[in-house]
């Protein structure tokens, strides 16, 4: 992984001659949703410097700036002043998704009565993340965050893009430091499972990829279709 982004972060990594976070950009933006906040960690200055205010890409980019490595909860109290009270996307910066995936989000959560809708995949190796595990009508029972290698008994992993009531403000407020003095996201919504929220997975349809090493980056090449700008 450190090959993959010495110089570079994640998020600028290109993918058919366009940086991943453009892709996710075209995303949003095609589901609708022209403004966005930004929460930048590693070399951050490199991404405000390329996307700008986001006007060339037809949105409105604000950025926060995690000044340390604190977790995605974290990150996500950081723009807590942009939230408000309307449900909002969440959404990784270094995952490839098929761009349609924010759209088919957006229609789940306003079809369904929910607090959360969790974008979830199915994977081999859910330790790369958290083990979602759901049940036969599709409601989330249990989070395990990066599970030991061969304990987990789902095949849903977290994909990393969320639809949310603005009530996980609140979970993410309350959570305490992780051993590595982390807040996680997964921790947050485990939380919310545990209070009896609704929370719901989405599966994920089409191409995927927690971009970790070269071969994953690889893989994104082949096997997502190249998107018009």
């Amino acid at each position: 992984m450190g090959t993959l982004t010495a110089t570079t972060p994640k998020p600028l990594l290109r993918l058919h001659g366009r940086p991943i976070i453009e892709h996710i950009i075209t995303g949003l933006q095609r589901a609708g949703i022209p403004e966005l906040v930004i929460v930048t960690g590693y070399r951050g200055e490199q991404i405000e410097a390329h996307l700008g205010d986001g006007s060339r890409l037809g949105v409105r980019i604000a950025y926060r700036r995690q000044l340390q490595a604190a977790g995605t909860a974290h990150a996500l109290l950081l723009a807590r002043d942009a939230v408000g009270t309307a449900p909002f996307v969440l959404s990784w910066g270094d995952i490839v998704v098929e761009p349609a995936t924010y759209a088919s989000l957006l229609a789940e959560f306003a079809r369904i009565r929910c607090d959360a809708l969790l974008a979830v995949n199915e994977i081999d190796d859910p330790w790369r993340g958290a083990a979602v595990y759901v049940d036969g009508s599709g409601r989330v029972t249990r989070l395990v965050e990066k599970p030991p290698p061969g304990t987990s008994q789902t095949r849903w992993n977290n994909a990393g893009i969320f639809v949310f009531a603005p009530l996980i403000v609140t979970y993410a407020d309350r959570l305490r430091p992780s051993a590595r003095g982390e807040y996680e996201l997964p921790q947050a919504v485990a939380a919310m499972v545990a209070d009896g929220c609704i929370v719901r997975a989405h599966p994920v349809h089409g191409f995927w990829s927690d971009l970790g090493t070269p071969d994953d980056l690889a893989a994104a090449e082949r096997r997502l279709r190249p998107q018009e700008g």
